[in-house]
């Protein structure tokens, strides 16, 4: 029995080392054996042989139509008014009422029945009719038997259908889906290695699970290379222009990511729909959320937003830390574009970081979604020895937007306090 299970494994091995060679190399690399080719002439030729055999041992009966549709309604040609005109002089006119007749009204009832039995716009839902058998089906009560060659090609057919080429492609199905996210990891790494990045990961046991949401600080988009070396995940993020723009049309080419354009941006509805679809599906990748919505300077964790805690499902809070003393990792996009930024992290001595995989967090009964973010925030500046700005208006977006009317009355009210009073020393005062 274990002999058996031996030649079983080792053929196994076999089978996929011959896919590996013979489809997936070279496919990856772009050129073709002629494996397909000679597969489709092979096919084209039985399929000939099949159609000229049913052709011969039915001479007498015309089994396929030269046609694509095998009209049940004979038809003549002309128009309705032509037809109804010439149905009308065959009759003679009614002494009294004058051309009309009640049995003019037969014409248009057989013209409906006639459309109903065969609708030209229907047909045109159906599968195509082929001028020749193509060995997919014996449905057709004409091919139950046609000759002892033909069944045992049939047959041969399903054989080579059902148990060559359905697991096959299932088993091709299957080496994509590994290959995408091995493929993945590698080339972070492999970018990783370029940036000459040192990294120490801890408690890997806490590393976020495909239908999870990772939350982390943000400091440099290389956040992205730093935790892509220890697994895959799909980003969330404004679709961009130039480079940017480059790299994440290539970044959507192998997994799933979710970029959204600018008007998409501004419709907070539609964005948690699609986050949460995809969160639901337990098959796909953690999605990576940076909270704070923009890169902070390694020292401090700001505002996270409430979107990302609105999803529902499970948090898992990553902390990421750089060591100064050999570049800075900081991307302060005010002052530098994305191509000068990186050529100042090619040029830095290292990229060293240490980041920690913290345990899975959830929505607690009665905590709604900005005291979720800050708990949140709260354990990972905590870990990650990082400031926490305490106060809310602390957003990071600030210092390229706006100043929300909100947060400037905020502040209005709170000095107006410090110099009048607060209406409760006022009243206090006045007795």
């Amino acid at each position: 029995m274990e002999d058996f299970w031996a030649m079983v494994l080792a053929g196994l091995k076999v089978w996929v080392c011959l896919i590996v060679s013979l489809l997936m190399v070279p496919a990856m690399f772009g050129f073709s054996l002629g494996i397909s080719e000679t597969y489709m002439k092979i096919l084209v030729k039985i399929l000939e042989w099949a159609t000229l055999r049913i052709q011969t041992v039915n001479k007498e009966q015309r089994i396929i139509q030269s046609s694509s549709f095998n009209s049940l309604v004979q038809r003549e040609d002309g128009s309705m008014e032509e037809e109804l005109r010439g149905l009308r002089r065959s009759r003679p006119k009614p002494p009294v009422g004058g051309d009309f007749t009640l049995s003019d009204c037969f014409y248009f009832y057989r013209r409906g029945i006639e459309d109903i039995v065969e609708d030209e716009v229907t047909q045109r839902f159906s599968s195509e009719e082929l001028v020749s058998w193509n060995l997919l089906t014996r449905t057709n009560i004409d091919f139950q038997y046609i000759s002892l060659k033909l069944t045992m090609v049939w047959g041969l057919g399903v054989f080579i259908r059902y148990c060559i080429l359905t697991p096959l492609r299932s088993l091709l199905r299957v080496l994509k889906s590994w290959l995408s996210e091995w493929v993945h990891v590698m080339c972070y790494r492999i970018c990783a290695r370029g940036l000459s990045c040192t990294i120490h990961y801890h408690n890997k046991e806490n590393r976020p699970r495909k239908g999870g949401i990772c939350v982390a600080n943000h400091t440099s988009p290389i956040d992205i290379v730093i935790l892509c070396n220890d697994g895959c995940y799909a980003m969330v993020g404004q679709s961009h222009g130039g480079l940017m723009g480059v790299l994440q049309r290539a970044m959507a080419r192998s997994c799933p990511h979710i970029w959204f354009e600018r008007a998409d941006m501004k419709d907070r509805h539609l964005v948690t729909k699609r986050l949460r679809d995809h969160v639901n599906d337990k098959t796909k990748l953690p999605i990576l959320l940076f909270p704070e919505g923009t890169c902070i300077n390694n020292t401090s964790v700001m505002m996270f937003k409430k979107g990302s805690f609105e999803i529902g499902g499970t948090i898992y809070p990553v902390a990421i830390k750089y060591d100064p003393q050999f570049g800075d990792a900081f991307w302060n996009s005010a002052k530098y574009n994305m191509v000068s930024y990186l050529l100042r992290m090619m040029t830095s001595w290292a990229i060293v970081c240490n980041v920690w995989y913290l345990p899975a967090m959830h929505q607690q009964e009665g905590e709604d979604a900005v005291q979720f973010a800050n708990r949140v925030k709260s354990v990972i500046a905590h870990q990650g020895g990082l400031t926490r700005c305490l106060f809310p208006c602390r957003d990071g977006g600030l210092k390229r937007a706006k100043v929300k009317d909100t947060y400037r009355e905020e502040q209005q009210k709170k000095y107006s306090s410090m110099v009048v009073g607060s209406e409760e020393d006022r009243s206090g005062n006045s007795d």
